[in-house]
């Protein structure tokens, strides 16, 4: 079952889709090219997901 998440398009920078594998108890998540590119993300930088109770996700580059 989906949902509707209302977003202001004036306060998106970009909007894509991804794909999720799991390969036993491994499970990895593909971060698209432009959203690398935007946080400026690095190898071993980290990424803080928050999953509210509607099932909206919130994902954040970690400062260290």
């Amino acid at each position: 079952m989906g949902f509707i998440m209302k977003v202001e398009l004036e306060d998106v920078r970009c909007i894509t889709d991804t794909a999720l594998t799991i390969r036993g108890s491994r499970r990895r998540v593909t971060v698209p090219s432009e959203v690398v590119e935007i946080l400026k993300l690095k190898n071993s930088d980290k990424l803080r997901w928050i999953v509210f109770n509607n099932g909206n996700i919130q994902i954040h580059k970690v400062k260290k």
